[in-house]
């Protein structure tokens, strides 16, 4: 099996140093950049299978980093940022950010979000080979052709705009998704009154999804920033 090539666009170099020796540790490859200019030139020449991504780069900023990767590849991006605030979270996952972390991280947690991503890139490639007609997770089962979902066995009854949003979260399983993404993709437009409604379609939706409080979590919630459909 190919080893995962991570590009690190850090230009703090303690941080770049300590998130290369975490990957060198975990036999991972790497390349670095400190900057956006140098980050989007590796990113063409290499073609990664994973970036770790500083929104505070010294030449530009990196949301415009990721519109520009945006713009011919959908390599998964994962931000690493001190900006703790929602909107700067929110700006980076809509123009193309498949997850954040926040400074300060610990190395388990940039771990694990490697090991979802790698999750998901397999499951990717798992879907291009197989029928796509059919996506499963767990005991969750939809029926694209059909429009049918099924949980153990045992058919669902979701309502239009439930389906709708099942299926935009399993077609994207492990990325957030924001509020206004779903919105969008949903009602076609992202008002207040929209983000409201997407919550109460939400609760439905997970109780019918998760039925015992102990069960099987399908679904995740990012306060303020939207949802991820987690692989089970």
């Amino acid at each position: 099996m190919n080893k995962i090539l991570i590009l690190v666009v850090e230009d703090d170099r303690p941080v770049r140093n300590l998130i290369v020796t975490t990957l060198k540790t975990h036999d991972y490859k790497y390349l670095t950049a400190e900057n956006g200019t140098t980050a989007i030139m590796e990113a063409s020449s290499h073609q990664p299978d994973i970036i770790l991504l500083d929104l505070g780069l010294p030449d530009m900023e990196g949301v415009d980093v990721i519109k520009k990767i945006r713009t011919w590849s959908n390599v998964p991006i994962i931000v690493i940022s001190a900006r703790s605030e929602d909107a700067d979270k929110i700006e980076a996952l809509d123009a193309g950010a498949d997850d954040y972390i926040t400074k300060p991280f610990s190395v388990e947690e940039l771990l694990a979000r490697i090991r979802v991503t790698i999750r998901r890139l397999a499951m990717l490639g798992m879907g291009e080979m197989q029928d796509t007609s059919v996506f499963e997770n767990g005991d969750l089962k939809i029926d694209y052709t059909a429009g049918c979902t099924y949980l153990k066995e045992e058919e669902l009854h979701l309502t239009p705009i439930e389906y709708k949003l099942l299926c935009l979260l399993a077609r994207n399983v492990g990325k957030v998704l924001t509020h206004t993404y779903i919105t969008q993709q949903i009602w076609g437009s992202s008002s207040e009154n929209d983000i409201a409604s997407l919550r109460v379609f939400m609760a439905t939706l997970r109780r019918k999804l998760e039925p015992d409080k102990n069960g099987t979590a399908y679904i995740q919630t990012h306060i303020g920033i939207g949802y991820r459909m987690l692989k089970v």
